[in-house]
């Protein structure tokens, strides 16, 4: 569990960015299994809920809004 919202977001762009990095020539199986579960320790279902979450956009979103109170 995350310690924080952006925390969060942060890690899933994390585990974003490796299934891209590997998403041509392997499956998201192979992904999981050799690259995502020995580094990160979550399980297969929080893996793909990680590839669902629009992870880029809403850090982006939240730099705006922080960006208002400045």
């Amino acid at each position: 569990m995350a310690y924080n919202r952006r925390n969060l977001l942060n890690r899933v762009l994390d585990v974003q960015n490796v299934v891209l990095a590997y998403q041509d020539d392997h499956t998201n199986e192979w992904i999981f299994k050799n690259k995502i579960q020995p580094v990160y320790r979550i399980s297969r279902r929080t893996f793909y809920t990680y590839l669902s979450i629009p992870a880029k956009r809403e850090l982006r979103l939240m730099n705006i809004q922080l960006g208002l109170f400045d």
